[in-house]
């Protein structure tokens, strides 16, 4: 295991890891990895945290992880035979209770028949996920009786997805995910559907968000080619270029279909230079495919029959998947693909956009805000798309949708609910209706002919009328008063500049210490998975504003839920920051890169504990240093040591200064919604000049 994770285990900072190192002779030495990334035995770190009382008990959990994570031939190997197993373990318990009872020697060569019995007629002959032999699956044996444990305690499927999840997390910049958020927003815009294939799965984001919905049934018959073996009818296909990844897509959607549920089929092949799917007939495509690709087959795919809107520039690989999506749906099929705005407007890419429109093939465009999903700092777009039948009559409108006004900016802020309910409510007006009434700056549906221009740009800000941002005079006129009440507010709440007096030589303790004699509980942010409740960000504490982020799906850990009177600290940044936590933020998750301090009231003020943590001399002597980043150990904090009465009366103080503090902010947002109101008012004129 790595520092980060010992860090993990222990519910403290990388930082105190390392100063574990250098202050105890007999912390583990490392067992691999390098110099700047060591990495160490789990049985002798916990063992030396049990030693120090800085742990009881390793979590089951946390355990098999580290298992998988030190496999010997990786975790990706690992995660596959950790699939494979829970795929037996819930399948057929009993065989695996009768498998388990015998050595782990002897349960490696009995394994490989079992699971090729439960593979085989869930993925077919032909199939990403091939039956590991014994030899194989020797190093794996501890760890799939680990996760048959950890399986009867979550259940098979959440078991993957904590596993698979944990994963992903660790190794951010080796896979392209598509968050939930926009999975399921594409899953419902493509609506109910027997046969759906994604032709770029990645670990199967997308057909799960389709899974998921596991009742949902297209209304026409199954087409011939579809093809159906599940008991309902409904059939997963999916298709990646990285066979690891194929694997893991097929074991996560198989593990999220039950026996009769859905058929899983997944190949592991370059959907654009050899589909595995050709007589495919599907009733919904969803796909995020790779974005600015120039190696996607241009010169030798120049005759493929599925360019039939025309044939895509080398720098236009995305339009290559959008005829591809088209050419695998049934007539009336729909697809929804994520892709960049430039497609949108990209000179090279004009005439295939001028006769998707003509052919009625293009039927909406839909802006997501910024931060919806990587690359996060461009507003991307979804295409939705419906495959036209022979001699049917074309649309003469295309739904242009812009969402950037409906959330802020950042992936941990954006409004899932409320931006699935505009889009979702706008789409399906307009596919009923063939037209919708027009929002300013949110939608509109426009005619092919105004679109069909010089640089057929389909970018929907470009074609909606703007909103009226100043909300005209009325509107601004509330705006300032609000803000001379809360300026006035301001004004009253200045407090005193104080006397100069000696520093006091208080004796002090420190953050560390204080947990240790159990006056306070340490908590570190980020852990656990999400079931509705809102999440305190960084952003969130730095801003002073009202928790707005959101935990992930899944049943990975149970996230630290906020208390009234709990103390929030930022770890990240070299900021002095401290937040007491009121009755309206208790009840939400602490988010990543915070430190939970829970205060004794008996012993501890909470607004003495939080004022005391933001003095900038005693962040500075907690913090270490980076080369692009610093970082505050909190155990290091230190605080006077007063009387429960001396704590009050600083806390009184203190408590007087965060309001001062968010009087302020409340006057600067005021101010500029007031500046920026009046600005755009007086540009789109709702507000005459004076």
């Amino acid at each position: 295991m790595t520092a980060a994770g010992i860090a993990r285990l222990a519910g403290v900072g990388r930082a105190a890891v390392s100063n574990w190192r250098r202050r105890h002779p007999d912390f583990p030495k490392p067992v691999g990895g390098t110099e700047t990334s060591p990495s160490f035995a789990l049985p002798a770190v916990e063992q030396w945290l049990r030693d120090q009382g800085k742990i009881a008990e390793v979590p089951l959990r946390e355990r098999v992880w580290q298992q998988l994570a030190g496999h010997p031939a990786g975790a990706v190997t690992a995660l596959i035979h950790a699939g494979c197993g829970l795929l037996l373990v819930r399948d057929r318990p009993t065989a695996w209770l009768q498998l388990s009872a015998v050595s782990d020697e002897k349960l490696a060569a009995l394994l490989s028949p079992a699971l090729g019995e439960v593979l085989a007629p869930r993925f077919g002959p032909h199939r990403a996920v091939h039956t590991p032999d014994a030899p194989a699956l020797a190093p794996s044996v501890p760890l799939l009786r680990a996760t048959a444990e950890l399986a009867a305690e979550l259940g098979a499927r959440q078991t993957y997805e904590f596993l698979l999840g944990r994963h992903l997390d660790a190794n951010p910049r080796q896979y392209t995910l598509t968050p939930p958020g926009p999975a399921a927003l594409m899953a419902a815009l493509a609506g109910p559907a027997r046969s759906v294939l994604d032709p770029a799965c990645g670990t199967g984001t997308l057909l799960r968000a389709v899974a998921q919905g596991a009742g949902a049934k297209s209304a026409d018959a199954q087409p011939d080619g579809a093809g159906a073996g599940s008991q309902d009818g409904r059939a997963l296909h999916g298709q990646d270029s990285d066979p690891d990844l194929a694997a893991l897509a097929a074991l996560r959607l198989a593990l999220h279909t039950e026996n009769g549920g859905a058929e899983v089929r997944v190949a592991a092949a370059d959907s654009l230079r050899a589909d595995a799917f050709p007589q495919l007939a599907a009733d919904a495509v969803l796909c995020h495919p790779p974005f600015n690709e120039r190696n996607w087959g241009h010169d030798e795919l120049a005759y493929d029959a599925r360019w039939e809107y025309g044939f895509p520039a080398r720098t236009e690989s995305e339009l290559a998947w959008v005829q591809h999506a088209l050419a695998r749906l049934r007539e009336g099929g729909t697809a929804v693909l994520l892709m960049p705005p430039a497609a949108a407007s990209r000179r090279s890419g004009r005439r295939i956009r001028a006769d998707l429109l003509r052919r009625g093939a293009l039927r909406a465009v839909v802006s997501l805000p910024a931060g919806a999903a990587p690359p996060y700092g461009i507003p991307l777009h979804l295409w939705v798309l419906r495959k036209p039948a022979p001699g049917g009559r074309p649309s003469h409108e295309v739904l242009l949708v812009d969402t950037a006004d409906l959330s802020a900016a950042g992936r941990d802020k954006l409004d899932w609910q409320a931006l699935h309910g505009v889009v979702l409510d706008t789409w399906q007006h307009f596919d009923r209706d063939g037209t919708v009434a027009e929002r300013p700056g949110v939608s509109r549906s426009v005619s092919v002919i105004e679109l069909l221009d010089d640089d057929v740009d389909l970018a929907p800000a470009r074609h909606l009328p703007p909103p009226a941002a100043g909300k005209g005079a009325a509107e601004l006129a509330v705006v300032r008063e609000r803000l001379a009440e809360t300026l006035r507010q301001t004004t009253a709440l200045t407090p005193p500049a104080g006397e100069n007096a000696q520093p006091p030589r208080w004796p002090t303790t420190t953050v560390g210490e204080l947990a240790r004699a159990g006056a306070l509980v340490l908590r570190a942010g980020g852990a656990g998975a999400g079931s509705g409740e809102p999440v305190l960000t960084e952003q969130d504490v730095l801003g002073g504003a009202a928790p707005s982020g959101t935990l992930p799906e899944g049943p990975a850990e149970d996230p630290v839920l906020l208390e009234a009177g709990d103390v929030v600290v930022p770890v990240l940044g070299g900021g002095s920051v401290a937040r007491v936590v009121d009755d309206a933020t208790a009840g939400a998750a602490l988010g990543r890169s915070l430190q939970l301090l829970r205060p004794d009231p008996a012993a501890l003020d909470p607004w003495f504990l939080a004022g005391f943590l933001r003095g900038t001399a005693n962040n500075r002597q907690a913090s270490s240093y980076a080369s692009t980043s610093t970082r505050l150990d909190v155990r290091r904090l230190q605080l006077p040591r007063l009387p429960l009465a001396d704590q009050r009366q600083y806390g009184e103080r203190f408590r007087t200064l965060a309001e001062f503090e968010d009087a302020l902010r409340q006057a600067g947002r005021l101010g500029e919604q007031l500046v920026q109101g009046l600005y755009d008012g007086l540009t789109d004129g709702t507000v005459r000049p004076r």
